[in-house]
């Protein structure tokens, strides 16, 4: 009589295969955290390097840059990364060897922020979906909207030409494409507003734009918000399942603030968490990942259980450089309490640009 065998238990440290692209070692991803702490003109400096490439070196299984800008209009504050012109590509490029040498898979997170952007920045007004005067922005004609499409597929493709495994494309916290679908404001009558299908069009033909113009071993996914930001949580739940449908991404990574919580909106009779709305998608090879306060090794396994693919780490990241090594090789592993002195951070390559950056916003984190 043969035995019956069991599937294993997918664990944190379990490696996640893709359509496209390198396997990550384990189920870990560090979160695109804004840091302010590039140069003025977008290149990479030396803090951003040495932040980004201790977290390969301690384990995570996709180290992602911070939101990064496709185009000189898009980008949304002093010292944020660029990916929008060949003068970036040797930072790039630099960064991506520095993180292919430790063992992680690479991706840079393509980036517009739209009315969220800085005029003094750009020295134009903000671009957006339809006029924001509170925003200074003014509503992008058709042909502006297909080229800030264009501006995300050659940022990706330089991405690709720089060395990185991969891009992810930012669609959510109000930000340029989530703007899009925004249907509380986005009532455009050309191809880009009104209807749901209409709203997710940038998103989508940015997905198909970067599918086209980059190679078979080039991993594709996107962050998009569950709600809030104009969106229902029937509107956040529609864009995902939608993207997940279309099987051209490799990933979709949910930024859920807290894997814990219930919805903000109304849902009626139904009492799941947030996180449920979503792991009960059908995605087929698709993975979808859960960001929001996962703080220990058995905060990424419980996220695993409900049905997440893999799990993205922010303040845990920030505290410990080596949060995921951590968390794979000890079940146990918590991460420490708040708030942690500067001259911690400094140790685990949070530079001072970085740590100010979060004194500003992060009130329980630094002493």
């Amino acid at each position: 009589m043969t035995a019956l065998t069991s599937t294993p238990a997918v664990t944190p440290g379990t490696q996640l295969t893709f359509a496209h692209g390198p396997s990550w070692a384990n189920r870990f991803a560090l979160a695109p955290l804004t840091n302010t702490q590039s140069h003025a003109d977008g290149t990479l400096s030396d803090d951003e390097y040495r932040w980004l490439e201790a977290r390969g070196r301690g384990g995570m299984g996709l180290t992602m840059t911070c939101a990064a800008f496709v185009s000189p209009a898009g980008q949304a504050w002093p010292g944020q990364l660029g990916v929008a012109s060949d003068d970036h590509l040797p930072g790039l490029t630099r960064l991506a060897d520095g993180l292919r040498a430790t063992g992680t898979t690479s991706s840079v997170q393509l980036h517009h922020g739209g009315r969220r952007a800085d005029p003094a920045l750009s020295g134009r007004p903000n671009q957006c979906p339809w006029d924001d005067p509170k925003t200074n922005s003014v509503a992008m004609t058709t042909e502006e909207i297909q080229d800030s499409v264009a501006d995300f597929v050659a940022a990706a493709v330089r991405a690709e030409e720089a060395g990185f495994d991969g891009a992810e494309i930012h669609g959510a916290h109000g930000y340029l494409a989530c703007q899009f679908l925004d249907a509380r404001n986005n009532h455009r009558t050309d191809q880009y507003g009104g209807s749901a299908t209409n709203r997710m069009r940038f998103l989508v033909e940015v997905v198909d734009g970067i599918r086209a113009a980059t190679g078979p071993d080039f991993q594709l996914g996107l962050r998009l918000t569950p709600e809030g930001s104009g969106m229902t949580l029937a509107d956040g739940v529609e864009v995902a399942a939608t993207m997940l449908a279309a099987q051209t991404l490799d990933y979709i990574d949910m930024s859920l603030w807290d894997v814990f919580m219930h919805p903000r909106g109304e849902t009626g009779d139904d009492d799941r968490l947030l996180i449920e709305h979503f792991t009960s998608l059908e995605r087929g090879e698709t993975r979808l990942g859960v960001a929001g306060k996962v703080l220990s090794a058995s905060d990424a396994a419980w996220c695993l259980e409900k049905g997440a693919d893999f799990v993205s780490v922010g303040i845990g990241a920030i505290l410990h450089h080596d949060f995921a090594s951590s968390a794979v090789a000890d079940a146990g592993f918590v991460a420490m309490s708040r708030p942690v002195t500067r001259e911690h951070l400094v140790a685990e390559c949070v530079s001072p640009t970085f740590i100010d950056y979060l004194s500003g916003g992060w009130d329980d984190l630094i002493e």
